[in-house]
């Protein structure tokens, strides 16, 4: 079996000395854990853009994409507004998490340096666009939201 390529670079720049670079609990991890970089407190239902104190450059040909974490999710109800966020490869702007409490009664705290979110970097295509008359037929045809069971 051929040795896999190795994985592109993933630059990452501190905006603030206190930010906390991404970092993987287990080596084979698909996600980069991504902290806060002060602290953050939402009530019920309460949203906030909270600030990482990052700015990445992503490889050409690839895309970041901010996603939940599982436990933050069962523990607290913490969602993502946006989920997945994306980040575009010439984005270079500082990564911000929208973070959502769903819970209905408690309160959501995370100190800064605390866990709030992964970025996955995925490969992604760059199709050209091109306008039709006609699209291909498929078995799916146009059945949309539930229409492959219940």
């Amino acid at each position: 079996m051929p040795p896999e390529p190795a994985a592109p670079a993933l630059a990452v720049r501190r905006l603030r000395p206190d930010a906390v670079l991404p970092l993987r609990q287990h080596a084979d991890d698909a996600g980069l854990d991504l902290h806060a970089v002060e602290p953050v407190e939402l009530a019920p239902g309460e949203r906030a853009s909270v600030p990482t104190g990052l700015a990445v450059a992503l490889p050409a040909g690839h895309a970041g994409l901010v996603t939940p974490r599982s436990g933050l999710a069962a523990r607290h109800g913490v969602a993502l507004v946006n989920a997945p966020g994306v980040i575009d490869a010439g984005y270079r702007g500082e990564l911000r998490v929208l973070l959502l409490n769903t819970d209905r009664t408690e309160t959501f705290r995370a100190a800064a340096g605390e866990r709030i979110a992964q970025l996955l970097v995925v490969p992604v295509a760059l199709p050209a666009v091109v306008e039709t008359d006609d699209l291909d037929a498929t078995a799916r045809g146009v059945g949309g939201f539930g229409s492959t069971g219940r």
